[in-house]
């Protein structure tokens, strides 16, 4: 056995033995990090929402085509020229805890999200709601000042998961405790190593894209945490791992193996891209910013790391979302032209003799530290001396919520004029580099597992949908 491999599997050995005991019914599925948080209000990560989508539902869902469709909500009406939306809800829904789910939890989620003192992360993206009003046990009211389109398929969102009002006085919410609606129910996190769900037994599928409308087919889903993904990969190869996000590197091994099966997720939704702290120097100055994604060759670094992997995204929103148009963003794209980049960093007085100072920060996992090294050699080549920090997911998140400034602007429910204004926002991010797309799908759009777990599928925005996954 090689050496990397034996390192590998003694790694596993020690997180199983740290961990819960898994049983024949039981999906292992392995990550390279952990969420921040149980509460769909207290944080923003894929990791976290991937969880979320496993405890909570949401009114509206995403068919397999990106559509949103009904779910927790049998249908809804916009009226008042878009500035109230209706919803009626299914009778007969119940909370993982066996409490009755009706239209006080809704009402509970989303004055949650909206209160002042502690609002959602993503209060913005709720729209401008005044009011939200229980109009009988079935039926919900948003008023909203001003119309905003993006709130129907929001509601759609894991960020909008509904959480059972049974929480609303559980101090532990979000850490010890989460009650949802969804196929499985919370058992137990420990922080940094596994998080335990169980089978919900009140679990009926309304909207989600899988033929299974009752519970899930397994027992338990445990979510372990594996940073190293030779460990994921080892695990994975002797069966003590159900499913795992597997090492780039080790791609074709798993395409290569019968016993192994690669899931790749096409409509994430997802893109990664450079964005600039434009609040100081040296990126307060438009030329900074163009240097560097003039000096990066984006298609040769993304075959070097990725091989055939990724898609090159020239976008600010990736496909499949509302406005996305490669061929629109390519005319406004900066292309490499390392020339011009020199020439750029000499008018801002950069050169051999004072290369200008940067720091590009990423998170682990999915080869992106790898890209970047790439990238500080291309930088290198133009006079840009760049820094490389790679860290968790929750300081990066830390990081740029410090240096980025959050703003939003008025709505409009006409589609060709929202596509009009995502066309203005992407061309003025672009002709500016103020956001430099790189690639798509984007992060964690990879799984692989192990042939004898079926049934398993990711749906739109890369959500893991397990309700059909079982053993043969």
């Amino acid at each position: 056995m090689r050496k990397g491999m034996t390192l590998a599997v003694a790694g596993l050995a020690a997180w199983i033995a740290a961990g819960t005991v898994a049983h024949a019914k039981d999906i292992v599925w392995a990550r390279d990090g952990d969420i921040d948080s149980l509460d769909p209000q207290r944080a923003t990560s894929t990791l976290s929402r991937q969880l979320w989508y496993q405890i909570y539902d949401s009114l509206l869902e995403f068919d397999d085509s990106g559509k949103v469709v009904p779910n927790l909500a049998r249908s809804w009406t916009v009226s008042d020229g878009g500035k109230t939306v209706t919803f009626k809800l299914h009778d007969g829904i119940k909370c993982a805890d066996g409490t009755p789910f009706n239209a006080d939890d809704v009402v509970f989620t989303a004055r949650r999200a909206l209160d002042d003192e502690h609002p959602s992360l993503t209060k913005t993206s709720w729209g401008p709601i005044e009011k939200v009003e229980k109009v009988d046990d079935l039926t919900v009211r948003f008023d909203l000042s001003r119309p905003f389109a993006a709130f129907v398929p929001f509601m759609a969102d894991q960020f909008t998961g509904m959480i059972c009002d049974s929480m609303k006085d559980e101090d532990g919410f979000g850490t010890t405790a989460a009650v949802g609606t969804g196929p499985w129910r919370f058992k137990s996190w420990t922080k940094g190593s596994e998080i335990v769900l169980e089978r919900n037994p009140h679990y009926h599928n309304y909207g989600r894209p899988v033929s299974n409308d009752g519970p899930p087919k397994a027992d338990r889903l445990i979510v372990r945490t594996m940073p190293e993904g030779q460990t994921r990969l080892a695990g994975l190869q002797t069966g003590q791992i159900s499913i795992a996000v597997p090492p780039i590197e080790n791609v074709r091994d798993v395409r290569s193996n019968d016993s192994l099966k690669l899931y790749v997720a096409r409509r994430t939704g997802q893109n990664m891209f450079l964005e600039f702290a434009i609040s100081r120097p040296p990126f307060n100055d438009e030329r900074a910013r163009k240097a560097v994604a003039e000096a990066i060759n984006v298609p040769v670094a993304l075959k070097l790391v990725f091989g055939d992997l990724v898609q090159r995204e020239r976008c600010p929103i990736s496909r499949g979302v509302l406005g996305n148009d490669e061929d629109f963003c390519a005319k406004y794209d900066p292309h490499y032209n390392p020339a011009d980049a020199k020439k750029l960093l000499s008018d801002m007085g950069y050169g051999p003799d004072n290369p200008m100072h940067i720091v590009m920060m990423t998170w682990v996992g999915d080869a992106r530290g790898k890209l970047l090294q790439v990238f500080q050699n291309m930088l290198s080549q133009v006079g840009i001396k760049a820094e490389i920090q790679v860290m968790d997911i929750g300081t990066l998140n830390a990081r740029v919520k410090q240096e980025n400034d959050t703003k939003s602007g008025p709505g409009t429910l006409d589609h060709d004029a929202r596509v009009s204004a995502v066309h203005d926002v992407a061309k003025y991010l672009l002709s500016h580099a103020v956001h430099v797309p790189i690639y798509t799908p984007g992060w964690l759009w990879l799984y692989a597992a192990n042939d004898d777990l079926k049934g398993f599928k990711i749906g739109p925005f890369n959500r893991p949908l397990f309700n059909d996954a079982h053993f043969e």
